[in-house]
């Protein structure tokens, strides 16, 4: 397990002091002109999808639990859409022998489930010092579910920031890694119902950022980013499975839904 530099459990709804100031954009973000990066509407359609969006996750098939993703413009059994613009993950048990994961810790296939990642990457750089990414999520939270709505980064690892993860329990972790964890934990009443994840993102020096994370539009923490500046990030969507989320999983189908995920950006140009 990676080291938890510093931990938060709170309750949703929890007021802290300087919540009300986090809340509000920074004065630097409403001096700068601000663009959309990534419209709301990009589960309108496959053409809309396939325009902003690439299947799988960048890196290929597999990652660190037991579902291999499946999904391309012909293949639509695990990643579809529904009508009202909403993206389904849909994570199916096996009951053959699919060898394992090729990424570590190279676990046993147990599913086939979904991912797609974003064609834009998040980059914060004296040109873009400010970035929102957010969207509205119904997130399943049983044992042995894993679902995620993070960022990482494309040329190397750190950076990370995990807007939404919930593993295998109704607590949703916001997480920063850059080089040592930072962990904010909140539980959710009834993840399965929809509700907003967001992360603001913000330019500190040359080479830091602070990450400010939301849930339900209620800010719940703030993590330094340490060397971020300058490093390009994927976005991503995926529905993993058992894991750190346990086991075992689901003998059925699992669903991970999505919908309005939103990336702006302040311009400096």
């Amino acid at each position: 397990m990676p080291l938890k530099r510093r931990s938060f459990l709170l309750a949703a709804g929890t007021t802290i002091a300087g919540a009300a100031v986090a809340n509000a954009a920074p004065a630097q973000a409403r001096e700068l002109a601000w663009e959309t990066a990534l419209p709301a509407n990009s589960f309108a359609s496959y053409s809309a999808l396939e325009t902003s969006w690439n299947y799988l996750y960048p890196w290929g098939s597999d990652h660190n639990g037991t579902a291999r993703m499946y999904a391309s413009k012909t293949d639509h059994n695990h990643v579809y859409l529904e009508s009202g613009g909403v993206l389904v993950l849909k994570g199916s048990r096996i009951n053959w022998d699919e060898g394992k994961s090729s990424k570590d810790p190279y676990l046993p296939i147990h599913y086939h489930a979904g991912a797609i990642h974003s064609k834009l990457r998040v980059l914060v750089n004296d040109q873009y010092p400010q970035w929102e990414v957010k969207g509205e999520f119904q997130a399943p939270s049983g044992r042995g579910t894993w679902p995620a709505f993070w960022l990482t980064g494309v040329n190397s690892w750190p950076p990370e920031s995990d807007i939404l993860e919930f593993k295998g329990d109704a607590r949703n972790w916001f997480n920063t890694y850059d080089g040592g964890w930072d962990n904010t934990v909140v539980p959710v009443s009834n993840p399965g119902g929809w509700h907003g994840y967001r992360a603001w993102i913000t330019k500190v020096n040359a080479t830091d950022v602070d990450i400010h994370y939301y849930l339900d539009g209620t800010w719940v923490g703030q993590h330094r980013g340490t060397n971020f500046v300058g490093k390009p990030m994927n976005i991503i969507i995926n529905l993993q499975m058992e894991g750190a989320s346990g086991s075992s999983g689901p003998s059925g189908d699992t669903y991970y839904r999505a919908r309005n995920v939103y990336v702006g950006r302040a311009s400096n140009s």
